[in-house]
C-alpha cells in the first residue's frame, strides 16, 4: 500500500503537469450533456418531447459514460510508461509490482471523482436534480465510482498489451462505443431493436446507469417504456456483481501481463 501511494502521487503529479488531460476529460462529457440535452432532447425526450424530463434521465448515462471513457487515460498511461522505459525503471526498484498497476488505477479514480464533481455542476446548471435521499445519492455516486474502478482495470490490461501509444489511443476508445451506446445511457434499452435488446439488458453499463438513476430518483420521461427483467429489477445488485466479476477477471490478467512485460 505504501508503494501504491507513491505511484498514485506520481501519476497525479503527471495530471498536474499536463492539465490538458483534465480539460479533455471534462470538456468531452460537457459537450455530450449540452448536445443531448438541447440538440436531441426535444426529439428523443419521449412522445411529448419533454426535454426537461429527458435531461434528468440523461445525466446518469453521461456520468457512466464519462468514467468509462476515462479508462482510456489508464490505457494511454501504461502504454506511455512502457514506451518510455518507465516500467523498466520501476522493475529495478525494491517495490511491489502490483503497486504500479494499483497506483495507476487508483490515481484514475481520483481523476474520475474530480470529473464527477464537474459533471454534477453541469447537470445542476441544465436543471437536473437528485430526487432521492442523501444516502441514496451517496450510494449512486459509489456505484458510478465502483464502475469506474472496474473499467480502469480493463484499461490497464489493454494498455499493457498495446504495442505503442498510438495503438493504445485507438484501442482505449474503440470498445467503449458499443458498450455505451448499446445500453440505456441515452434511450431505454427496451426501445432497441431485436438482437440488441438482450445485449443492452445484460450490459454492465446499463446496470450501472439504471442503478444510478434509481438511487437518484430520476424517472424516465413520460411514455418511455419501463425496463423489465431480473437485471433491470435488481440493477444495483447486478451492477455491483458485474464490477466484481470484471475486476476479478482483469486484475489477475493485468498483473500477469505486467510480470511478463517487466521480465523482458
Amino acid at each position: 500500500m505504501s508503494d501504491s501511494g507513491v505511484v498514485i502521487w506520481r501519476n497525479l503529479k503527471n495530471v498536474q503537469r499536463n492539465p490538458e488531460w483534465l480539460i479533455g476529460a471534462t470538456a468531452f462529457p460537457i459537450m455530450f450533456v449540452l448536445m443531448f440535452a438541447y440538440v436531441f432532447g426535444g426529439a428523443i425526450g419521449g412522445p411529448g418531447g419533454d426535454s426537461a424530463q429527458y435531461r434528468e434521465f440523461l445525466i446518469a448515462g453521461i456520468f457512466a459514460q464519462t468514467v468509462a471513457f476515462n479508462s482510456s487515460y489508464t490505457v494511454i498511461g501504461f502504454a506511455s510508461d512502457l514506451q518510455k522505459g518507465i516500467i523498466d525503471r520501476f522493475r529495478s526498484l525494491p517495490m511491489s509490482r502490483l503497486a504500479v498497476i494499483l497506483g495507476r488505477t487508483a490515481a484514475d479514480q481520483v481523476l474520475s471523482l474530480v470529473v464527477l464533481v464537474v459533471m454534477t455542476g453541469a447537470g445542476l446548471l441544465i436543471g437536473w436534480r437528485i430526487r432521492g435521499s442523501f444516502l441514496d445519492a451517496v450510494l449512486g455516486y459509489l456505484v458510478i465510482l465502483m464502475f469506474a474502478f472496474a473499467m480502469s482495470w480493463v484499461g490497464a490490461y489493454i494498455g499493457l498489451i498495446s504495442k505503442s501509444v498510438e495503438v493504445a489511443n485507438s484501442a482505449g476508445l474503440i470498445w467503449m462505443f458499443p458498450l455505451t451506446f448499446i445500453s440505456s445511457a441515452f434511450v431505454p434499452q427496451s426501445s432497441l431493436p431485436g438482437a440488441l435488446r438482450p445485449i443492452a439488458d445484460w450490459n454492465p453499463f446499463t446496470a450501472a446507469v439504471n442503478a444510478t438513476r434509481d438511487l437518484f430518483g430520476n424517472n424516465a420521461p413520460t411514455g418511455f417504456p419501463e425496463p423489465s427483467g431480473w437485471a433491470a429489477d435488481n440493477a444495483a445488485l447486478y451492477a455491483v456483481l458485474s464490477c466484481i466479476v470484471i475486476i476479478a477477471i482483469f486484475a489477475p490478467l493485468s498483473a500477469a501481463k505486467y510480470r511478463k512485460v517487466a521480465s523482458k
